[in-house]
């Protein structure tokens, strides 16, 4: 088992150079076909104008960013590349890049995205698009965190369990990393004693499950309050010394509109190590 198209998201924003380069790092450990794609923003006249600048100059502004742009995406793909031996291909499509995304991942076993940056740096980027495709599509998503990774995804891994559907989801998509990681850390996090009426998490059944695929894991728990399982995740984490981190996502997605839960929107926006999720 493993993943054997990996799709990427490509732009000629600051983050993509970190992002494709783990893309490739995993289709060569995987023996992977990768498939990059560029989203073209759409064009959005302003809502006000002075008159200085007429409609179809400014269309031809956009034109030129766009192409300059989509140039310096489809350089640091074919770079990143070059003399690794890898089968892949180039698309283009436009629209929102969430949308996209989602469509292209129905051909693919992992989605490649990164965190968003403080200040995004790429034409068009969406500050919750991590977020949005986790929720719009079936596949996995691994998130690469803005400031970039050294060294290999996967070898220490962290994942986090708490018995839901969505947490067993991820392990399952994570599964091909799993096997081959060094160490996997299951996390379960209990609530303070004598909060709710919470199943067991089954946890044991979990690492239990994870050993007869060949996974070296063990498993760690800790108590928390809701509130407060974002922070302990992260702390876990860096404890570990873990650069994977699995996780569940649950929320829903409608037009425009994404809700998520608390924990996943902590993590998502601290993060510091890869981490996958799934929905």
């Amino acid at each position: 088992m493993g993943y054997k198209v990996i799709l990427v998201h490509c732009d000629g924003g600051k983050t993509a150079a970190g992002r494709i380069g783990v893309a490739v790092e995993l289709a060569s450990r995987f023996d992977a076909h990768l498939v990059g794609l560029y989203v073209r923003p759409r064009f959005e006249a302003p809502i006000f104008s002075d008159g200085s600048l007429a409609m179809d100059a400014l269309y031809r502004n956009y034109e030129a960013a766009v192409k300059a742009d989509e140039a310096a995406a489809s350089g640091l793909f074919k770079a990143a590349l070059e003399g690794k031996g890898r089968s892949y291909e180039w698309h283009t499509a436009e629209g929102y890049a969430d949308e996209a995304l989602a469509d292209f991942a129905h051909g693919a076993d992992l989605v490649v995205v990164s965190q968003a940056e403080p200040e995004p740096s790429a034409m068009g980027a969406l500050p919750d698009l991590p977020e949005r495709l986790a929720l719009a599509t079936e596949r996995p998503v691994l998130v690469v965190p803005h400031i970039g990774v050294t060294g290999a995804t996967g070898k220490t891994v962290l994942l986090c369990w708490n018995g839901r559907r969505e947490s067993g989801r991820a392990a399952a998509d994570a599964l091909p990393l799993l096997e081959k990681a060094d160490k996997v850390l299951v996390l379960t996090i209990d609530p303070p004693k004598g909060v709710g009426d919470e199943e067991p998490t089954s946890a044991a059944s979990a690492v239990t499950w994870l050993e007869r695929h060949g996974v070296k894991a063990a498993l760690q728990r800790d108590t928390a309050a809701d509130a407060d399982v974002g922070d302990i995740i992260l702390s876990r984490a860096a404890d570990s010394s873990a650069d994977l981190i699995v996780m569940g996502v649950y929320g829903h997605s409608r037009v425009r509109e994404m809700m998520l839960g608390g924990a996943s929107r902590t993590i998502l926006s601290s993060m510091t190590v890869p981490i996958l999720i799934a929905h």
